[in-house]
């Protein structure tokens, strides 16, 4: 059976945040578009039907840092365990981007690590009010 580098290392990456940054981690989630699933074809029109998307990021941090609207992240295992990035996950990465977020590709956990620091220690983003 296969090790799932990825997942373990993203797994150690929520863990050090849970421990390092509580109120950072509330806001903090994983979007669970990959990944093989049981059902094949039904399943993945259901699901595609409720909204998965390839390529979207894996990670989501909501926080609002730097003038970027939150923080993006396409995550790949520690070479040379790492995968491919796709042209479809590139170009959400863009897409995200255009929008105000950061969006960024981190190769490993330390490195996920570091972008995430780097990121929160950049200051909030003011937001404007609607309808004034």
């Amino acid at each position: 059976m296969p090790i799932d580098r990825e997942g373990n290392e993203q797994a150690a990456f929520f863990n050090y945040l849970r421990l390092r940054q509580p109120e950072v981690f509330e806001l903090a989630y994983h979007v669970p578009n990959g990944g093989s699933r049981k059902g094949g074809a039904r399943e993945g029109a259901r699901l595609k039907a409720q909204g998965v998307k390839a390529g979207v990021p894996d990670i989501c941090i909501a926080v609002a840092r730097g003038g970027y609207m939150g923080l993006y992240i396409e995550f790949k295992a520690t070479p040379p365990n790492d995968a491919a990035v796709s042209k479809t996950q590139k170009e959400w990465l863009g897409r995200l981007e255009v929008q105000g977020y950061k969006a960024v590709l981190c190769k490993g956990a330390q490195a996920l690590i570091n972008e995430v620091e780097a990121y929160l220690a950049l200051p909030p983003t003011k937001r404007g009010l609607v309808d004034e």
